[in-house]
C-alpha cells in the first residue's frame, strides 16, 4: 500500500489548528516542523517548562499523512476553512512506500557504550561485550535511555561511586535506568520515585527485564530514611524546589549527584544546596553539568 504524504507552509500561530482541522477531515497523522531547520534562522523549541517566550515556528511546515485513494485537494481545502486560513497554501505530494515500522525505528537505537564495563543495549540487539554490565532498556514513555548527556553523566558518577551493599536512592527516577545501573553496580538497597505514574510503571518493568530487585514509589511522600547515595537527573527548576526533600535523604557522609543542570545554572544550583551540602561539577558533558558533592 501507498500512503500520501502532503507538506505546506504556514504560520505559528494556524499550524497547530490546521493539523486538528486535517486530523478532523480524514488525515491520519499531522505533525509541525521548522521550515527553517539547519539553516541560521533555526528557532530552537526546548527548554525547562516556563522557559519559553514563544510557540511554535514562524516558518511552520505542516506535514499530514493521506489515504491512497484521498483527495489532497479537497481535503486541504476543508481543513484551512476550519482552522481560519485565507485560502489553501502551496501544497506538495509525495508518496510514502509501506514498509516495516517497527524495524524502521529499532534500526535507529544501537547499544551504548557508557564505559569500559558498562552497556546499554536495546531488547532487539545482541551485548556487544556479553562480559560488561549490559543494562537492557528500550526507548519508551519515561525519561532515560541513556542517550542525553545527562543520563550518561548520572551513570558515570554511579559507576565510580556504587559499592558493594550501599543504599541508594533515584530521586525522578524516570525509566529507572538509574536505579537498574546501581544494583547492576552491586548496589544493595534501591529505592526509586516520580510523580509520573507512568514513569514507575516503565521502571518497574524494566527492573523486572533486567532480572534485578529495586522499589519504585509514585509519591515522594512514599520514601523514607537516609541514603549512602542520592542521584537525582531532574530539570533545574523542580531540582531549586526539591532541595531540602533531596538532601534530608543524604545520610551523614552519604554523597548526592545532581544532573539536568546546564552550565549556567550550575553556580546557584550548588549555592542552594550548599545549606545543606558543598556541592562541585563533578563532571559535564556538553551544556550539561553534573554536581556531586559528600554531606558532613
Amino acid at each position: 500500500m501507498v500512503w500520501q504524504s502532503v507538506s505546506f507552509l504556514t504560520d505559528a500561530s494556524h499550524a497547530e489548528p490546521v493539523c486538528d482541522a486535517l486530523l478532523d477531515v480524514g488525515a491520519l497523522s499531522a505533525s509541525i516542523e521548522d521550515a527553517d531547520a539547519g539553516t541560521p534562522d533555526e528557532q530552537p523549541q526546548f527548554g525547562e517548562p516556563g522557559s519559553l517566550v514563544a510557540s511554535g515556528w514562524n516558518r511552520s511546515r505542516v506535514i499530514a499523512l493521506l489515504e491512497p485513494d484521498a483527495d489532497p485537494g479537497a481535503l486541504l481545502a476543508r481543513a484551512c476553512v476550519t482552522a481560519g486560513l485565507a485560502g489553501v497554501p502551496p501544497w506538495t505530494v509525495e508518496e510514502v512506500a509501506e514498509q516495516n515500522w517497527v524495524q524502521l525505528t529499532q534500526s535507529q537505537f544501537d547499544p551504548i557504550r557508557v564505559s569500559e564495563r558498562l552497556w546499554i543495549v536495546p531488547s532487539w540487539h545482541a551485548a556487544p561485550d556479553p562480559a560488561a554490565v549490559n543494562l537492557i532498556l528500550d526507548p519508551g514513555m519515561a525519561f532515560g535511555t541513556g542517550s542525553h548527556p545527562t543520563t550518561r553523566l548520572c551513570l558515570e558518577w554511579l559507576e565510580r561511586n556504587v559499592h558493594a551493599g550501599c543504599s541508594v536512592l533515584d530521586y525522578g527516577c524516570g525509566s529507572g535506568i538509574l536505579a537498574i545501573a546501581a544494583v547492576r553496580l552491586g548496589a544493595g538497597s534501591v529505592v526509586g520515585v516520580d510523580i509520573d505514574p507512568l514513569a514507575v510503571e516503565a521502571a518497574r518493568a524494566n527492573a523486572q527485564r533486567n532480572v534485578v530487585t529495586a522499589t519504585f514509589h509514585d509519591s515522594a511522600q512514599a520514601v523514607a530514611g537516609a541514603y549512602d547515595l542520592v542521584v537525582a537527573n531532574i530539570l533545574s527548576n523542580p531540582l531549586r524546589v526539591l532541595a531540602p526533600a533531596i538532601c534530608a535523604h543524604v545520610r551523614s557522609g552519604g554523597q548526592l549527584a545532581l544532573s539536568g543542570i546546564l552550565r549556567e545554572q550550575a553556580d546557584e544550583i550548588a549555592e542552594i544546596y550548599g545549606q545543606w551540602l558543598p556541592m562541585q561539577v563533578a563532571d559535564c558533558r556538553e551544556d550539561w553539568v553534573c554536581l556531586a558533592g559528600t554531606k558532613r
